[in-house]
């Protein structure tokens, strides 16, 4: 029998972009922390399967509460090459999984969120399905092929980026702007901010790769 396997890693990004976790909480699910995203997870009632990092984000105090409600605790020197979110990955991808998740991984820094972005490509040369939420966003990064995606109230907003230069032949289908065999280039605005105009659709291209981006609009307190 097939079996999935479903990890998640939650970072220490800016706790307005994290989203309530135990809607993703699913049974079997290998929760990661990375660093401050351990205290994450024991403030949202998740009890971290490993908690990886330098822990220079938190206090004594803090660290030793993560050591005590975690099940493993892996502590490492501040002076490294990897970001503790590379440490998380590379524990992540020896269970095999599936599916992907980063949580607390966007916003806060600039420099931190690109190079979180470009961990998916990381993780699909692994064959994995990687996919980084936060409060507005889902974002996924998809080469070449043809998939179909189901609307999604809490992400009606559909955006494909070019991840390379470019990206040729794409097609979107039941779609309210549909696209037929286009060149999509880097700074094109042609291919933002779509919607679906059913319950389903589908998009494809034959060359570069895709970020695939569903948004929703995510009003300040």
């Amino acid at each position: 029998m097939f079996h999935l396997t479903k990890v998640a890693i939650v970072g220490g990004g800016p706790m307005k972009h994290i989203p309530n976790l135990t809607e993703y909480n699913e049974e079997n699910m290998i929760w990661i922390g990375a660093d401050h995203g351990c205290k994450v997870l024991i403030q949202q009632g998740i009890r971290p399967n490993y908690c990886v990092g330098d822990f220079d984000s938190v206090t004594e105090e803090e660290l030793q509460l993560i050591r005590d409600a975690s099940h493993s605790i892996e502590e490492y020197e501040a002076e490294k090459d990897e970001t503790d979110l590379e440490i998380a990955l590379r524990k992540a991808l020896s269970f095999h999984p599936t599916v992907l998740y980063f949580f607390g991984v966007t916003g806060g820094r600039l420099d931190h969120e690109l190079v979180n972005l470009q961990l998916l490509h990381t993780v699909e040369q692994h064959k994995v399905r990687g996919i980084i939420v936060d409060n507005g966003n889902w974002v996924e990064l998809k080469v070449p092929g043809t998939y179909k995606i189901e609307h999604d109230d809490a992400f009606s907003n559909l955006s494909f980026i070019p991840f390379t230069p470019e990206i040729k032949g794409l097609t979107l289908s039941s779609f309210y702007y549909p696209l037929e065999n286009a060149t999509v280039q880097w700074g094109s605005t042609l291919s933002i901010s779509n919607k679906l105009i059913s319950e389903s659709g589908t998009f494809s291209f034959r060359e570069g790769i895709v970020l695939l981006v569903k948004s929703r609009d995510v009003l300040e307190p």
